[in-house]
């Protein structure tokens, strides 16, 4: 492996992108790919998604539809290794064995199987208990070194921390503890309902995808929540604001917070505003997108390929940890 340090993430395929993936994840991605310093490896998790009631056909378009947009936004294979979770079997081999390491009870205390359960209370699945656990395999299959994350991910990697203490501790040191790369971005939040983190679990009314045109972007931002007076303190306002400054223009930003400070703000200028502004950066992602959703023989080959260098590294781990724990 290389003597970088090594940078994993994952990223379910459950639809379209939407904004705060965007923010909180992918953006980072690709600049992290930029670094010298690192070697990155980027994954479609499929087998996490399982936890969801997807069909079959549902989770194949997705996982396609899900290569598609990230190569649009700018995942490049030549500079980091880009597979399908699924495509390399050793990550549930590895996470099986982690499974006989991890206390039930750290598991439970899990703030998103907590979350999760109540969203899909008809189907608590075993799967959202032990994904954390998948999760660690993940990461630490790859001896990963930092994991990008945003502040909700933060349990996640410190269980996979504990697990590779746990499995050090019994079978002799060979995982890294991985450390997290936080997110400049805070959350980015529902356009309906402002205290929730925006997820399409809500709806598709709360979210702005990275590939709504122009004019659902408007209508979508148009229903946005934001304060019944200018100068009032709004988590919706804030968060439009928010936005406006990842997107516009410094100057238009500046302007908008200053107006918004006197009391002199226009919601509506506001809201078209950052419509343009959003619609305009991913113009060309939209068009990308379209072409590379053309092309199935393509995606097929680039994740052939990713999954050929991610089993490369895979195979050599569980090579070693299975002579570690004594079964070969």
């Amino acid at each position: 492996m290389s003597k970088k340090k090594i940078v994993f993430s994952a990223i379910q395929p459950t639809g379209n992108l939407h904004i705060g993936n965007y923010l909180g994840a992918v953006r980072n991605w690709v600049e992290l790919q930029k670094n010298e310093d690192y070697e990155c490896i980027f994954c479609i998790a499929d087998y996490h998604a399982m936890t969801g009631d997807k069909t079959a056909q549902d989770r194949r378009d997705q996982i396609i539809l899900m290569a598609a947009e990230l190569l649009a936004l700018g995942i490049d294979p030549k500079k980091s290794t880009f597979f399908v979770q699924s495509h390399v079997p050793e990550h549930t081999e590895l996470a099986w064995i982690f499974n006989t390491i991890t206390p039930l009870a750290e598991l439970e205390r899990m703030t998103q199987f907590k979350d999760k359960s109540k969203k899909q209370a008809k189907n608590i699945n075993t799967g959202l208990l032990t994904y954390p656990i998948l999760q660690a395999a993940d990461i630490l299959m790859y001896k990963g070194n930092f994991v990008p994350v945003g502040q909700d991910q933060i349990q996640h990697v410190e269980l996979t921390r504990d697990t590779a203490r746990w499995f050090n501790n019994r079978y002799g040191e060979y995982f890294p503890e991985t450390e997290a790369l936080l997110t400049e971005t805070p959350k980015i939040m529902s356009l309906l309902e402002p205290t929730r983190k925006m997820s399409k679990s809500y709806g598709l009314s709360h979210v702005l995808e990275l590939a709504d045109e122009p004019e659902v972007i408007l209508a979508k931002l148009k229903k946005a929540v934001t304060a019944s007076e200018p100068g009032e303190k709004s988590p919706g306002v804030e968060n439009l604001l928010l936005l406006l400054k990842n997107f516009a223009d410094e100057t238009v930003y500046n302007n908008f917070v200053e107006a918004e400070k006197n009391g002199t703000i226009k919601y509506g200028e506001l809201k078209e505003t950052l419509a343009q502004a959003i619609g305009d950066y991913f113009a060309d992602f939209r068009e990308n997108r379209t072409q590379y959703l053309e092309d199935r023989s393509f995606l097929a080959t680039v994740l052939s390929e990713g999954e050929i260098k991610a089993s490369k590294i895979a195979k050599a781990s569980m090579k070693e940890v299975r002579h570690l724990i004594g079964i070969r």
